[in-house]
């Protein structure tokens, strides 16, 4: 990733504990006072996050989300997944900063997205 950016990648089905492990680093930079710019790319077999994970995606929506709401500069999804595609585009409004998604062969346009925020 570039400098001054976050990226992960999704594989399976992401549990609780992988979900608190991927956020950390996130809410570290948020309650630093950083600037986020986000990328997240699924690997063919992702399936999603098991129920444990997708609550705490909502809790952490709802409380780190909006208390930094301004901090949260871009966020890219690279992914061909439809589904998560159709959440960006049903529910994307609602994201803090600018989101955009790529699609996998993408990857590197994404990378170079993300970092030009600011």
């Amino acid at each position: 990733m570039p400098d001054g950016t976050m990226g992960f990648r999704l594989s399976g089905k992401v549990t609780r504990d992988e979900y608190h492990e991927l956020i950390a680093p996130v809410t570290a930079a948020l309650e630093r006072g950083e600037r986020v710019r986000y990328l997240v790319a699924t690997a063919p077999d992702f399936h999603g996050l098991e129920l444990g994970a997708l609550w705490e995606d909502v809790k952490a929506a709802g409380t780190v989300g909006l208390k930094h709401h301004a901090s949260w500069e871009r966020f890219a999804v690279v992914t061909d997944k439809e589904w998560m595609r159709n959440a960006v585009a049903a529910f994307g409004w609602v994201s803090p900063g600018e989101l955009r998604v790529f699609e996998p062969g993408e990857l590197e346009a994404a990378k170079a997205w993300v970092a030009t925020g600011g």
